[in-house]
């Protein structure tokens, strides 16, 4: 009886397998692949993530480039990004990324236009579990999550050592940053590291300092302008808080016939501020390898969003916490190694640079 039960089984499991053979068989292969792709694209879809980057402006010649080499680098690491410019308005910006904060991004990157009014946004992505990077400018005030910029008080230095050898006594007027761009009062900070041993010493006379409202070359026209009338064109040296700004000095120094006697600092390795040093009108720039920049910030975005741990170099203190920070090293570029560091990096062609 046993074994007669037994045979009984074993004939029902082979009809069993034979039903699911001739069910396999009714399915195309076309069908097979479609079913396995589907399902492929929503594993895909799930585990893509999505990096929001709110950006501040596009207007200076640099931030078109963080905005291609941050795509490029997180597309590379296998997410997605979606980008939102605010064309310098903070209320913008503020409406821009509380829009990326409810389209359901997995972690924000922000350069703020206003360091101060973006810390509301802050506030809000931690409600919705979103974890925050400043980007290239400290977020004050607010418990931030990360930040990532080159050493903004380092490339101040950098351009004061520079100017103090070619000048070391005299005449000096600041072209300084927007006042509401912590980076501006960094980059300040350590222009006056180098350049406050001079003043004591009475070498160095500080004869105009003024702010330069949003980073304009126009603003910082009107600026130099200013200071040129008020000291009677007798100014030996100008350090401008950019390549920008120090291309509204120069043009107020051309107005009296004064670039190439003057030498000014910038920052940022702008084409045209290449150009103005190997024609002798600008006396160096701060080289900030922005792809360095972008390719961190895409890994750490990344890296954070998947809930893992971030090396960093420093704490930087915004007004509320001490933030942990990674800060990359500047380079100090003139005539004598720009071959050898912006053309060679590939930054600018040497044909741009020289027009030849």
């Amino acid at each position: 009886m046993v074994t007669k039960l037994r045979k009984v089984g074993l004939l029902n499991l082979i009809f069993l397998l034979m039903l699911l053979a001739a069910c396999e068989e009714g399915v195309s292969p076309v069908q097979k692949e479609n079913k396995e792709s589907e399902n492929e694209r929503v594993i895909d879809h799930e585990d893509k993530l999505k990096i929001g980057f709110s950006m501040d402006t596009l207007e200076e010649e640099r931030w078109p480039r963080d905005r291609e080499f941050f795509k490029e680098a997180v597309e590379s690491l296998g997410a997605e990004v979606v980008i939102r410019e605010a064309k310098g308005d903070d209320a913008l910006q503020i409406v821009q990324a509380e829009t990326l904060i409810s389209e359901g991004v997995d972690l924000l990157v922000i350069v703020p236009h206003n360091a101060e009014a973006v810390a509301t946004i802050i506030n809000k992505a931690h409600s919705a579990g979103i974890k925050v990077i400043s980007y290239d400018r400290l977020v004050k005030n607010s418990s931030v999550d990360l930040y990532i910029s080159f050493d903004n008080e380092l490339v101040g230095e950098l351009q004061a050592q520079a100017i103090t050898k070619l000048v070391p006594k005299g005449k000096y007027a600041y072209i300084g940053g927007a006042n509401t761009d912590n980076n501006a009062h960094l980059l300040k900070k350590g222009v006056f590291n180098v350049l406050q041993p001079f003043i004591d010493r009475g070498d160095i006379q500080i004869v105009y300092d003024q702010w330069t409202e949003n980073w304009t070359p126009e603003n910082a026209h009107a600026n130099m302008e200013a200071a040129l009338a008020i000291n009677h064109n007798e100014i030996d040296a100008v350090i401008a808080a950019n390549d920008g700004t120090a291309g509204g000095v120069i043009k107020a120094l051309e107005a009296q016939g004064l670039a190439e006697k003057i030498p000014v600092a910038g920052q940022d390795a702008d084409l045209a501020a290449a150009q103005r040093i190997v024609q002798g009108t600008q006396a160096l720039t701060i080289y900030k390898p922005i792809k360095t920049l972008a390719y961190e910030a895409a890994r750490a975005a990344i890296k954070m969003a998947k809930g893992e741990t971030i090396t960093t170099n420093r704490k930087m203190n915004n007004g509320k916490l001490e933030i942990p920070s990674l800060l990359l090293a500047p380079i100090a570029v003139d005539k004598n190694n720009m071959d050898d560091t912006i053309i060679a990096d590939g930054f600018h062609l040497r044909e741009e640079v020289y027009g030849k």
